[in-house]
């Protein structure tokens, strides 16, 4: 495959990344008018999407069907129809009850994303069909590799046989529109996979208030994304609980500094319908923050966040799921 030519000094400049920036929030907040949730586009795709997405672990955790159907329709009624969810949640509960209130006529208001755990071509085509099924759907919005959080996984997917022979042959088949990936441990991974250079739509990572700090994928990965017209999926912002253990920040600035920079959406965990109204009166409600409240509110996270304690699926693999963990042998 043919590489972007993409170096670190290149596309780390805050010239063409300002630009961006204001380009794709300014958007969003011109459509903040308009009843629901403001959208943005996800990358060169040519989609627009909620700026708020619904976390499909959340929404899917519990054994109350009717109360989860519930939930996630209630997102999609308010807004929020970015819809998240993987092969291995709950043991493929997470989909399966997804699928249930995606029926009467709530798939065609949403856009769908699912991630899989296929490093090599037939796994990754066998849990599409799963995906499929549970989801009862005939395509997915976006599929994404989850979780690229071993060293090994790069080398695996783009290996002869591997994954990206299953993303390819997905789409030639109508079965996916997007192809992106995620990962929570390290934002070197993540150039590891964008320099094989494959057209990617769109990227999933941790962006906090804490991660400019440590191990930082806002620093070190999303000026290449803004700069490919990747679009930027933006999960743990309020890194896992811990911002607000830290009480660093209230929730409703952890939020709005995330939306502040050119992200596509939001995933929030949401498994309560007060957690999803709240959630959607601030995204309604987002004002770009300035450079100088930003720069303010990190002053206070700085000390907290040197050390990564507060943003430990970076550094701990309890945070790893079992599919991966089995996958590389990890206790």
């Amino acid at each position: 495959m043919a590489e972007h030519g993409m170096t670190r000094r290149g596309f780390i400049q805050s010239t063409a990344y300002g630009l961006c920036a204001s380009g794709l929030i300014s958007r969003a907040w011109a459509d903040s008018g308009v009843a629901g949730v403001p959208t943005r586009p996800l990358g060169a795709t040519g989609v627009q999407v909620s700026m708020l997405g619904l976390g499909g672990h959340h929404a899917g955790q519990g054994r109350d069907d009717a109360k989860s159907v519930r939930l996630i329709r209630k997102a999609i009624d308010l807004g929020v129809t970015f819809l998240d969810n993987a092969w291995e949640y709950h043991n493929g509960r997470a989909e399966e009850v997804m699928g249930k209130a995606l029926s009467d006529g709530y798939r065609d208001k949403a856009f769908l994303m699912t991630k899989h755990h296929g490093r090599d071509k037939k796994t990754a085509m066998a849990h599409l069909e799963d995906s499929l099924r549970r989801l009862r759907t005939d395509v997915i919005d976006l599929w994404q590799f989850h979780e690229i959080v071993y060293d090994k996984d790069p080398e695996m997917i783009f290996a002869p046989g591997g994954g990206i022979e299953a993303a390819d042959l997905a789409q030639k088949q109508g079965k996916v529109r997007f192809i992106g990936f995620t990962g929570h441990r390290s934002p070197m991974l993540h150039l590891k996979m964008l320099a094989y250079g494959y057209p990617w739509d769109a990227v999933q990572m941790p962006m906090n208030v804490f991660d400019p700090h440590y191990k930082s994928f806002q620093q070190d990965v999303l000026p290449i994304l803004v700069r490919c017209q990747i679009g930027v999926i933006a999960m743990k912002t309020m890194a896992s609980g811990y911002v607000l253990r830290a009480n660093v920040a209230t929730p409703v600035e952890a939020l709005n500094y995330v939306w502040s920079q050119p992200v596509s959406t939001i995933v929030s965990g949401m498994e309560s319908e007060e957690l999803l109204e709240a959630n959607v009166a601030t995204a309604r409600a987002f004002q770009p923050m300035s450079t100088a409240d930003q720069a303010q509110l990190l002053e206070k996270t700085k000390e907290a966040a040197l050390t990564g304690e507060f943003e430990p699926f970076k550094t701990a693999p309890n945070f790893d799921g079992p599919i991966g963990r089995k996958l590389h042998g990890v206790g």
